[in-house]
């Protein structure tokens, strides 16, 4: 153990050498067996071939607490907000959560309008409704109130009502969209996150389905990530159990993934400037320490938070390590279980998931990404094997003298207990997919390369194809 510690420490100082401030005022940058003189800066051209050699963070800020929700009101007051848009969800809409955030706002005399037409998962066609709401209003700050739907369809509202001369596919991430850089300021956005899953309220990510392909995609800016998340452990008392589940099988892929995420200064292309710095950058020592974190709360609390909808310190626990795992794959980004999820939801046929009141077949998010994870980590962990091993141990793997070829299978076990302990579906088949659909869940999947290229194994149509056979049954 002493020696796996002393790694650690070793590869952080590493690290921060490599991510060592060059400003004039801090020009002696830390180095082991480097040249203490500062690396060539690289032109567009040279950065395009070159591995970045930095990671940022960025992380909104949040403020945790039972019953934090009442000061929302006083929050817009101290922003000096004049005219709020507040976006939810219509089953939120009816939920005693709603009911405080809006006694807030009228006792401290917010003026606001409510958007409720956010559609679970949504779609362009979702986001552009929303979007119109917004320009309309002619807003200067943003509430939003519900799961990640409410807060990602919110994000795109502010961000488009902000810069209306914009096409829609314009900050769309490439190759769906042009991917472009948001240069403008946005208005300010809070978020009231109601269920512990997509960590939503500290990302600069909006994700959404893109009907014309029939697959998930998003935008990622740091640029729209909420100004402040109010987790409010109250509002987690009213997830039913399915919703429980699949949201808490989301923090745990997140967390899982942004571990297992390729190393930052792997990761290429190295950005000309810093504003194209993806939010998505590869897993880093800082990150590290969320998802461990994360992790670490999953294991103690994760199936109490499902088997006990009363156990309030669980689901309490689970709303901290979905704000854990949000900050970690926030800026390390997530990878293939992610990218393999967004087809499996966008191509969904009669699907309606239990617990979800929906007018159309779903998917829910979270199920969605937990399907391929045996899969895709037995696929992964030949890479950095001691990684996987060391999350499969904070997971509750024992993983006493095993072998580093071991991992993958170990941590596919280790997600397959967690799965059928939960009573997860069995498999895509049990989504109503077959094997003659995945050709189609391939092509899906590879213009997902925002997540794909994070993964710290490059993949083949093949490579995909195999994860997704694995995953028509689990068990």
């Amino acid at each position: 153990m002493a020696s796996g510690v002393q790694a650690n420490i070793l590869r952080l100082l590493q690290d921060v050498g490599k991510a060592a401030c060059r400003c004039p005022a801090h020009s002696q940058a830390f180095r082991l067996n480097q040249p203490t003189t500062p690396k060539h800066v690289c032109s567009s051209t040279e950065a395009a071939t070159q591995p970045e050699y930095a990671f940022e963070m960025a992380c909104s800020n949040i403020r945790y607490g039972k019953g934090v929700t009442q000061e929302v009101g006083m929050d817009f007051n101290n922003l000096g907000a004049k005219k709020v848009c507040v976006m939810t969800d219509k089953i939120i809409a009816s939920l005693p959560i709603m009911t405080a955030v809006l006694e807030s706002l009228q006792r401290h005399h917010v003026s606001h309008d409510v958007f409720q037409n956010v559609r679970v998962e949504p779609t362009d066609v979702s986001f552009k409704e929303a979007i119109a709401f917004a320009k309309a209003g002619n807003y200067d700050a943003f509430l939003a109130v519900g799961g990640g739907s409410v807060m990602d369809t919110c994000k795109a509202a502010n961000l488009y009502a902000s810069n209306p001369d914009a096409d829609f596919l314009d900050f769309v991430n490439a190759p769906v969209g042009k991917g472009m850089p948001v240069r403008g300021e946005v208005k300010p956005l809070l978020a009231v996150p109601t269920t512990a899953g997509t960590g939503s309220e500290t990302t600069g990510v909006a994700i959404f389905d893109y009907m014309p392909l029939r697959a998930k995609t998003g935008i990622g800016s740091r640029a729209i990530r909420p100004l402040l998340g109010i987790v409010d452990p109250l509002h987690v008392m009213h997830m039913p159990t399915n919703v429980a589940t699949y949201s808490g099988f989301d923090v745990l892929c997140h967390a899982l993934e942004s571990y297992t995420a390729i190393d930052y200064d792997k990761r290429t292309p190295r950005p000309s400037n810093p504003i194209e710095r993806p939010a998505y950058q590869g897993s880093n020592p800082i990150s590290d320490i969320w998802s461990l974190q994360s992790m670490r709360v999953i294991k103690k609390y994760f199936t109490r938070s499902v088997k006990d909808p009363e156990d309030f310190e669980a689901r309490s626990a689970m709303h901290l390590a979905s704000v854990f795992a949000g900050v970690g794959f926030g800026n390390a980004g997530v990878h293939l279980c992610h990218g393999m999820s967004y087809p499996i939801a966008g191509m969904v046929k009669n699907f309606q998931a239990k617990d979800y009141t929906t007018d159309h077949p779903i998917v829910p998010h979270g199920l969605s990404v937990v399907m391929t994870a045996p899969a895709v980590f037995q696929f992964t962990a030949p890479m950095c094997p001691e990684r996987h091993l060391e999350a499969a141990e904070v997971l509750g793997a024992d993983i006493t003298n095993v072998r580093k070829e071991d991992a993958g299978k170990v941590v596919a076990d280790v997600m397959r207990e967690y799965m059928y302990e939960l009573d997860i579906d069995d498999g895509l088949m049990a989504l109503g997919y077959t094997k003659d659909d995945i050709p189609d869940l391939v092509k899906g999947t590879l213009p997902q390369k925002r997540v794909t290229k994070l993964a710290p194994r490059e993949q083949t149509e093949g490579d995909l194809a195999m994860m997704f056979e694995q995953s028509m049954k689990v068990y």
